[in-house]
């Protein structure tokens, strides 16, 4: 990536590929569309299963100066509430990794989780067991009788 080498705490690890920036309209914010841009970029990479050991990103500490370079790198709470660990610390623009092996097992939990939770909501109903001819209520009219017949009253 070009100007990647730049950053203080550049390079990039060999075994990683870098998420170069990420960003959710202001109205937007909150809402967890970023949790879920990361989650997506996750859920791709795991099923590439081509070699690439983590993701990192070169991330901001503090409040982005409007109009600045740094407004387009990726806060690093943001990063460390999405699953990445700071790699290369630096005051201002620390480099943070998330471990495609923790994808894995973040991928598992969530699927367990599903599974639970699908479960607990379509919980199969045990079949009534049958009742035995002899239990059962005997019919207002005998046998041969025809149901019209016996309830005509005499």
């Amino acid at each position: 990536m070009p100007g990647a080498g730049a950053f203080p705490t550049a390079p990039v690890s060999p075994d990683a590929i870098l998420l170069t920036t990420a960003w959710i309209r202001p109205d937007h914010a909150g809402g967890g569309l970023g949790r879920l841009l990361v989650q997506g970029m996750a859920r791709d990479l795991v099923a590439r299963r081509d070699g690439v050991r983590a993701v990192e990103a070169f991330a901001r500490t503090g409040r982005a100066p409007v109009g600045g370079h740094e407004e387009c790198v990726v806060p690093a709470e943001f990063l460390a509430r999405v699953g990445f660990k700071t790699h290369r610390p630096h005051p201002r623009t620390p480099r943070m990794r998330m471990e495609m092996r923790s994808l894995a097992t973040w991928r598992d939990e969530v699927e367990a989780a599903w599974e639970r939770i699908v479960g607990a909501v379509r919980r199969p109903r045990p079949s009534p067991a049958p009742v035995p001819r002899e239990a059962r209520s005997p019919r207002p009219w005998g046998p041969g009788a025809s149901r019209r017949t016996s309830l005509v009253r005499r």
